[in-house]
């Protein structure tokens, strides 16, 4: 994809190599089973770059990628993809990060993310909504803006008081409840909607919740303009400052994979919003789709 291709999204965050190890029965700490091993691309950025092309929409990453084998690799799938890489940032330097997951059939078993080369680029991988390319200062980015929680917590405070981002349309999602308190920073920003489950909403708030109707409430009560909160095969709710809450309802589906199932969610959601589609309607739609990825039913890139 050339970069003459003007984007209508910006996806900022982890785009990596995720190896997900799945068995076919449940695991206990200590368990070692036959099952099936792959490598895909992945990241919340590129997960939800992903799922925006499927929707027809044009997604440019900003990211940080190494300049070794499994970062050339890494660039040729996301070309292969109909993802714009032409603006991701490439040190030599750095390797390429990487996810390891364990699921079973119950869903997520454990998981370790090394996204340090991504927090070591830092504003590094910003450089084109501020030299032009994308936009500047003094005419920021318009649009939408996909924004995940494995850039560092100076950064992403950096991000919430900077002209780069004032007008922009900013989706925000935690990456994993490990680094959801990073995100605090951006809770009060005018532009931001923000998605999260319900695990990670209590991180921010600093309290455990029952549902996510609950979540949403508290989330919005401490300064969130619009949130929307997940909560497995039970009830999503959207709420907005002003407007109150909507609540979804998840079909519920096999499980045949989990990673990478927030990011279709949230991804499904903002192209349905863009779409035109009321709340409701939006909300219904991500959930639709984020249980067909769970059930396997949309194949993996």
């Amino acid at each position: 994809m050339s970069s003459s291709i003007q984007p209508d999204v910006v996806c900022i965050g982890a785009v990596l190599w995720d190896i997900i190890a799945r068995a076919p029965t449940e695991m206990h700490a200590g368990a070692d089973v036959p099952g099936r091993i792959k490598r895909l691309p992945g990241g919340v950025a590129m997960n939800v770059a992903v799922t925006l092309r499927r929707f027809g929409l044009t997604p440019t990453l900003l990211t940080a990628i190494g300049r070794d084998p499994e970062g050339d690799d890494l660039v040729t799938a996301c070309t292969r993809l109909g993802l714009h890489a032409d603006f991701v940032h490439r040190s030599a330097d750095l390797p390429t990060d990487c996810y390891l997951a364990i699921e079973d059939p119950r869903g997520l078993v454990g998981a370790v993310a090394d996204a340090h080369s991504l927090e070591s680029a830092g504003a590094a991988i910003l450089q084109p909504l501020e030299d032009g390319r994308l936009g500047t200062a003094q005419s920021p980015w318009p649009g939408l803006i996909v924004l995940d929680g494995n850039l560092t917590t100076a950064l992403l405070s950096d991000i919430a008081h900077s002209p780069l981002f004032a007008a922009a349309d900013l989706r925000v999602a935690p990456a994993s409840p490990g680094k959801a308190e990073r995100l605090l920073p951006l809770l009060g920003h005018a532009g931001v909607t923000l998605y999260v489950n319900l695990e990670e909403a209590g991180l921010l708030c600093g309290l455990r919740f029952e549902n996510s109707a609950e979540a949403a409430r508290a989330l919005l009560a401490r300064g969130a303009r619009r949130v929307l909160v997940t909560d497995g095969g039970r009830e999503c709710c959207d709420g907005r400052a002003g407007e109150g809450l909507l609540l979804g309802q998840p079909r519920q589906v096999g499980v045949n994979r989990v990673t990478g199932a927030g990011d279709t969610f949230m991804a499904a959601h903002l192209a349905a919003e863009r779409r035109g589609l009321a709340r409701q309607a939006a909300l219904d739609t991500a959930l639709s789709a984020a249980a067909d990825y769970i059930a396997g039913e949309h194949c993996a890139p």
